[in-house]
C-alpha cells in the first residue's frame, strides 16, 4: 500500500514537507518499504489518510533512500512513525519510555486516528509533548 501514499524521495523533500506545512500536522512514517512491519503501518496510515486530511498530512521516507535523519532521531527500527508542526516535533507521551515516536506497527485504525487527532489538538495548544489517550506500557499485559 506504500505506493498509494506520497513518498520523499531526499532530506531536502523532507525538509520542505516539515517547514512548509503551517496548519495541520505532519505525519512521517519513516522505515524500510518491504519491511512487512512498514507494510502494515502504511496500510493503517492509508486507510485513514482520507479521514485525518484536515488536520494531518501523512508522508513515507524509505530510511535506506533517505539515510540523512538516521543518527538524529536514532531510526534503526523497521517502521518509526513521528509528527511534525510548524517545523518543530511534537512528542507524545505513549507510556513506553521514548517519546519521540512511535516504533511499532499500529494496525488498528481509529487507535492512530486518535493520537494524531491528540497530537494536533496539543500541538495547536502549543505544547511540544503531548499525553497519549491510551498506555501503551507492558504493565497491562500480564
Amino acid at each position: 500500500m506504500s505506493y498509494l501514499l506520497p513518498h520523499l524521495h531526499s532530506g531536502y523533500a523532507v525538509d520542505q514537507a516539515i517547514l512548509t506545512e503551517e496548519e495541520r500536522i505532519v505525519v512521517i512514517r519513516f522505515g524500510h518499504d518491504w519491511a512487512p512491519e512498514s507494510m502494515t503501518t502504511d496500510e493503517t496510515l492509508y486507510g485513514i489518510a482520507n479521514k485525518v486530511k484536515n488536520f494531518a498530512v501523512i508522508y513515507l521516507v524509505d530510511i535506506d533512500e533517505v539515510p540523512d535523519f538516521n543518527k538524529m532521531y536514532e531510526l534503526y527500527d523497521p517502521v518509526t512513525l513521528m509528527f511534525f508542526y510548524r517545523n518543530r516535533h511534537i512528542q507524545i507521551d505513549l507510556g513506553t519510555g521514548n517519546n519521540n515516536k512511535i516504533n511499532w506497527p499500529m494496525e488498528d485504525k481509529q487507535e492512530l486516528i486518535d493520537i494524531m487527532e491528540t497530537v494536533y489538538r496539543g500541538a495547536k495548544k502549543g505544547r511540544g509533548l503531548v499525553v497519549a489517550p491510551k498506555d501503551y506500557s507492558t504493565k497491562y499485559k500480564y
